[in-house]
């Protein structure tokens, strides 16, 4: 009776051990599932409730208009994936990791980004109405992307880890729609607003040094308190109608 006892022990043992070494190698990670997996997942699942995908890793993978509609996918890691025409809308993206990846022409209408890492990203012509968006963005492509009531102004009053903001420092947001967009306190040091339809946003405390706003409609833009040293407004449209430039730093 013990000796089988200790037998079972040493089996476990043997198991957690080669789990450990598989882990620290890299032959194992949690959460990773194959292209094919994660749309047996998505096509057996009850429309009714939203598919749990939190945690997910599948990089460089070909996902092209997969229907995300609605999905748990917090945590999930698809970097350098192709998800262009990809339906993220109301899904729940918080802490999702998509740098480098295609997402042109994607949906992400009411979807929440809190916390994301999507550097260098590919968002042309992409659908973001009304989403949460407080990611890093660093160096992404927004070229012509529909942002209407876009949320991704920082609450000053909820920063217990820190400040949380949108971090578009370098990313191109030429012609995208930004209509009453809030933008509050986000980083967009050398951001390109070019041709950008930028009415009734609020870009209130934002970091907007050299950033580009060559073109861009302005009317009723909020600038209170903004950073905006060195950056350019040739050529904008409804100047005159720009609120809190009086506070604006660098001005």
């Amino acid at each position: 009776m013990h000796r089988t006892r200790y037998r079972t022990y040493s089996i476990f043992r043997f198991l957690a051990f080669l789990s450990a070494v598989l882990l620290y190698t890299g032959v194992l990670v949690a959460g990773e599932i194959s292209r094919e997996e994660l749309m047996q997942r998505l096509e057996s699942a009850d429309r009714d409730t939203p598919v749990n995908l939190t945690e997910v890793v599948l990089r460089d993978a070909d996902l092209a208009g997969v229907d995300f509609k609605g999905a748990n996918l917090r945590g999930a890691d698809f970097k350098r994936s192709t998800l262009s025409g990809a339906d993220f809308s109301g899904a729940n993206l918080d802490l999702v990791i998509l740098s480098e990846s295609d997402l042109r022409n994607a949906s992400l209408e009411g979807a929440s980004v809190y916390g994301g890492v999507l550097p260098r990203a590919d968002f042309r012509g992409a659908n973001l109405k009304g989403a949460k968006l407080l990611a890093n963005l660093e160096n992404s492509n927004f070229d012509g992307a529909d942002m209407e009531n876009l949320m991704a102004g920082a609450n000053m009053g909820n920063q217990s880890m820190g400040l949380i903001r949108a971090n578009l420092k370098n990313a191109s947001l030429a012609g995208a729609n930004l209509k009453n967009a809030d933008l509050r306190v986000c980083d967009a040091r050398f951001a390109k607003f070019i041709d950008a339809n930028l009415e009734g946003a609020n870009l209130g405390q934002c970091d907007l040094r050299r950033a580009d706003f060559t073109g861009a409609n302005m009317k009723r833009v909020n600038l209170s308190e903004a950073r905006i040293a060195g950056a350019v407004f040739d050529n904008i449209k409804n100047g005159d109608s720009i609120t809190g430039l009086d506070s604006a730093v660098g001005n």
